[in-house]
């Protein structure tokens, strides 16, 4: 089987069985030498979330249970940076910062951080306008405040929330520059839509419809490479084409973190209520809540794609860049380009980026039956029972 990263290269049998796909072995250096080009003469570091700061002094967290994805931080990227990868790519810094952690995708993150010696610092004048490459490896997604922060302070730097082995023994071994030129077919494929339609059908063959108005918006995508002196943040594992929804209605389905099945209804961009299809009815009136309270916490902000060819990780940041999966995503969007702001929440805690990935793995009792993308008299096929359309696998191939 192939090592390439494209799915050109790759047999329709592997594109269709992620699983079945072989990938070269992680090197920290290569990932960073290709995502971060030119690094010679870059400062850098590593941010950490915790929830209890006194673990970052000697890095006690290593020592603690549940902190898993910092101590693949220390493991992998600290002693990785320190070991060697620094010195070839021409680098220099590589300390470790932790920060208090948010408890929500994409909130905007409190200024204070510390060292590891346990000392008060600040990130907006002591890391943001200090460091050239900043890699963010945390629990909850800092992509959209870090994006912002990027732009004042003029770093590069990428997230990694989530990091897992799954994750680096095949997301981040990928030859990026192949991972940004299928991005570019895909995108290139389903950019100027005027909307998108998407089937849903439930386990008793029930189907429901969304139509999402794109008003023929450029498609954007998220493909990894942060090269050149462009102030930019890259969200890691890469792969993805994504647009931000002008208008939005109909239903879909949502299964929440605790299995319960519930049927949304979308009216102008917004959700805007929650019925039971199957579980606890007290988790659907809970979501009923938090939008009556905060309608902006229903409006969607984001429908993505996912490009690549790649195992189940277990974690959305990798699983939703999977070819024949997409997504939708409710709040803030303002680091894709979007309208939605956290100023415009009545919570701070309200103001996150919350993914909704739909893939055989994360949402068994429903499928994705179609996706169609429109655009002029066009009618395409994206998506067929979580499977990436000939329109799309022909796109990715070069072919008309």
């Amino acid at each position: 089987m192939s090592l390439s990263s494209s799915v050109s290269t790759l047999s329709l049998d592997v594109v269709l069985n992620p699983e079945k796909r072989r990938f070269p072995q992680f090197s920290l250096e290569n990932l960073l030498g290709k995502v971060f080009e030119p690094t010679k003469g870059c400062r850098c570091c590593i941010l950490i979330d915790l929830e209890d700061m006194s673990l970052m002094k000697g890095h006690q967290y290593l020592k603690e249970e549940g902190h898993e994805i910092q101590q693949k931080a220390y493991e992998v990227f600290y002693e990785g940076l320190q070991n060697g990868a620094m010195e070839e790519l021409g680098m220099t810094g590589g300390e470790v910062f932790a920060y208090p952690m948010t408890w929500g995708s994409n909130l905007d993150m409190k200024d204070e951080c510390y060292d590891v010696e346990g000392n008060e610092l600040s990130l907006d004048k002591d890391i943001y306008p200090n460091y050239d490459l900043i890699f963010c490896i945390s629990t909850f997604s800092a992509t959209a405040p870090l994006t912002a922060k990027c732009k004042e302070f003029g770093f590069r730097g990428a997230t990694l929330h989530g990091l897992n082995d799954v994750i680096l023994k095949s997301g981040l071994s990928v030859d990026y520059d192949e991972v940004s030129s299928d991005a570019e077919k895909m995108r290139l494929a389903m950019t100027k839509a005027d909307s998108v339609e998407i089937d849903f059908e439930l386990e008793d063959g029930t189907i429901l419809t969304s139509w999402l108005g794109l008003d023929g918006q450029e498609a954007q995508k998220s493909h990894g490479l942060c090269k050149g002196k462009t102030p930019d943040v890259a969200n890691l594992p890469a792969g993805e084409v994504y647009f931000v929804p002008l208008d939005a209605n109909g239903q879909f389905p949502m299964k929440y973190e605790d299995g319960t099945l519930g049927l949304l209804d979308v009216e102008n961009r917004n959700i805007v209520r929650s019925t039971l299809i199957e579980g606890d009815q007290d988790t659907i009136d809970d979501h009923n809540q938090r939008l009556a309270a905060d309608p902006m916490t229903g409006t969607l902000g984001e429908l993505g794609f996912g490009t690549q060819v790649l195992p189940v990780s277990g974690a959305d940041i990798q699983d939703e860049k999977v070819l024949g999966t997409c997504h939708l995503a409710t709040g803030r969007d303002d680091h894709l380009g979007g309208d939605i702001v956290p100023e415009m929440f009545k919570k701070h805690e309200n103001s996150t980026h919350d993914d909704i990935l739909f893939a055989p793995h994360k949402t068994p009792n429903f499928n994705i039956k179609q996706v169609r993308l429109y655009r002029g008299d066009e009618e395409h096929v994206i998506i067929e029972d979580f499977r990436p359309s000939d329109y799309i696998l022909n796109a990715l191939r070069g072919e008309e």
